[in-house]
Parts: structure tokens; sequence; C-alpha cells
């Protein structure tokens, strides 16, 4: 059964600033990383593959190929289950445990 997907704000606006980063040197780049991103995320709905997260309670995703981690978790709303993308997270940004990146 598939399970809803919901982004979070701070998951978008993650996204948002590395997308732009990305779009000011490459907007085709930018863009398939944006839908990769994207798919990666809404596949958690069909089966979420993560390992447990560096913040307790939560899970984390790679990227394929891409230097990406979506942090997620697992919520049981109205006796049915659905996956919150809690984060976007480029893998070279410094990440303590139980904190989010800076």
């Amino acid at each position: 059964m598939k399970r809803p997907v919901t982004w979070a704000r701070e998951a978008l606006d993650n996204m948002r600033e590395q997308i732009a980063f990305i779009a000011h040197d490459n907007p085709a780049a930018a863009r398939r990383v944006a839908d990769r991103l994207r798919d990666t995320g809404e596949a958690l709905g069909d089966i979420a593959t993560g390992r447990p997260g560096r913040v307790t309670g939560t899970y984390e995703n790679p990227v394929t190929r891409l230097p990406y981690v979506i942090s997620y978790e697992v919520r049981a709303t109205a006796g049915r289950e659905s996956i919150v993308i809690l984060r976007v997270i480029h893998t070279a940004q410094d990440w303590p445990a139980e904190e989010w990146p800076r």
C-alpha cells in the first residue's frame, strides 16, 4: 500500500537553496537534480528503505549518484502511516548527531 508523502517547509527550503546554487552555473543540471530529489522523496511512499537517522525518530535515505541525503519520519495519522520528508541535506554539510546541519 502506497503511503502519502508530504514535504516539510524546511525540506522544501533546503531543496530550493541547493537547486538555486546549482542553477547559478548550470540550469539544466539544476532541473535534473531537482527531478531526482523529488522522485527519490516520492518513492519513499512505495517503500521507505532508509537507515536510522542521526536525529532520533528519523530515517535517512541517500539519493543515488548524488551527494544528498533525504531525512524523513514515518507518522501515523488517523490509523494510517505517512512519510514526512524533514530535510534534504548535502553530504558535505557538517551534521552532528541529534542536530540538523546549519
